[in-house]
């Protein structure tokens, strides 16, 4: 190959990977959807959630421990919801320690509940890739 085939051959797949970057980067990203529910009660829920090691346990996003459920979408979940959430956070169960959450703790805890409930889905059941190499869940 000739040097000004090479380098023709270079620019070519360097513009190509730039452009290619900026429309992975941008794509789908104009708009949080969460920051509606990262409220300041929900950014004290984390906290609460990383105080306790609710992670050694739980998963969030399909990532974390796996002696206890999932909780991305226990809020939302039929049979689940907050009321059951709430439950158990105050009482404990027999794999889940009572930590003696006082109310305001509770409320904390379901807010960042409400927002992982909201900004995520776990497990993904029916997702596709895109050309652009986006992966994208398959509503039914």
């Amino acid at each position: 190959m000739k040097p000004l085939q090479k380098r023709l051959l270079f620019w070519s797949l360097f513009t190509s990977f730039i452009i290619y970057t900026a429309i992975v980067l941008t794509h789908a990203t104009d708009e949080d959807k969460g920051t509606a529910y990262l409220t300041a009660e929900a950014k004290q829920g984390k906290l609460l959630y990383q105080k306790y090691n609710c992670t050694a346990c739980h998963q969030l996003y399909g990532l974390g421990g796996y002696m206890g459920p999932d909780l991305t979408n226990v809020i939302s979940t039929k049979g689940k919801g907050e009321l059951l959430a709430r439950a158990f956070l105050k009482t404990g169960t027999q794999k889940m320690p009572n930590f003696n959450l006082s109310d305001e703790e509770i409320n904390a805890l379901i807010a960042y509940l409400t927002y992982v409930d909201k900004t995520g889905i776990s497990p993904v059941r029916d997702f596709s890739i895109n050309a652009d190499g986006t992966v994208e869940l398959i509503k039914h």
